[in-house]
């Protein structure tokens, strides 16, 4: 069979992990509009009768401002060594600028094909369209570009071909079945962390981690852990509404990836400084 590794580069919030999950065809990322959603590297697999394609998501290129968004620029660096392509991802909605030229000139520095997706397309028109590829163009000598919805799905196929393309023969690194090469655990944290997301904002969301403490087959208890008090206070809001729709929000999800019916128990802690601490970071596995 045909297998192999394609990176997903961008910048933040163009789209990268609802890319990967519609190219693999289910949620293998947690998605939102805050910027730095995606903190660690995240394989989503397609897999096919005759192929294999690992997606590599990765956080979006930054520059490092503490321990966290230092691991994570590390984690995108070190992710382009041995990939088979990379996927360059694009926002048809915003001005392609000198931040997408940055991220180009590392990719087509690697030698590898690159594919350049044009991603958000829905509900614009045909000539914004035109411009903006005749612009992404220019960033490099690139193997194809494609203008995709991510959203709707409109072009996802003919990209994942595309891909599939890059790949040659390899063996099988996951089984038929696997999506994608997070636990279990791992999963669940951040579907707590993408429903927090969801509900928080400003300085909020970036101070949020989540850590699951226990789970049985009846029960996952989970730690959403925060720097400061206030953050506290928001996180649990009046009554405990907040924390409370947060477990509202993720228990469905968290029943359909275990295949059945669980207690969700969160609690929110207060973890000073917990973005510079080392230990947790691998703990958490940034």
């Amino acid at each position: 069979m045909r297998s192999g590794f394609v990176a997903v580069a961008g910048r933040p919030n163009v789209g990268k992990s609802t890319l990967v999950n519609a190219i693999a065809g289910g949620k293998v990322a947690i998605v939102s509009d805050k910027p730095q959603t995606t903190r660690r590297r995240i394989f989503g697999v397609a897999n096919g009768d005759d192929y294999q394609l690992v997606m590599v998501d990765l956080p979006g290129f930054q520059r490092p401002r503490d321990a966290l968004t230092e691991h994570m620029q590390r984690t995108v660096d070190s992710s382009f060594e041995d990939v088979d392509g990379v996927l360059l991802v694009l926002d048809a909605r915003e001005r392609i600028g000198a931040g997408d030229r940055f991220i180009a000139k590392r990719v087509f520095e690697l030698g590898v094909p690159v594919v350049i997706a044009l991603n958000k397309v829905d509900r614009l028109k045909p000539g914004h369209i035109a411009t903006q590829m005749m612009t992404g163009s220019k960033l490099g000598d690139f193997r194809a570009l494609h203008p995709v919805s991510a959203k709707t799905g409109d072009g996802v196929d003919e990209l994942r071909e595309e891909l599939v393309g890059l790949l040659v023969e390899g063996p099988q690194y996951f089984p038929p079945d696997q999506r994608t090469d997070l636990t279990a655990e791992e999963q669940i944290a951040e579907l707590v962390r993408e429903k927090a997301l969801h509900l928080t904002r400003d300085e909020v969301p970036h101070a949020v981690t989540v850590e699951v403490e226990e789970m049985t087959d009846k029960v996952v208890r989970a730690n959403v852990l925060v720097e400061t008090d206030s953050q506290k206070q928001i996180l649990v809001g009046k009554r405990g509404a907040v924390i409370r729709e947060i477990g509202t929000r993720a228990r469905p999800e968290i029943e359909q990836l275990l295949g059945h019916k669980i207690f969700l128990e969160l609690q929110v802690k207060v973890r000073p400084k917990w973005r510079r601490d080392e230990r947790l970071l691998e703990r958490l596995g940034i």
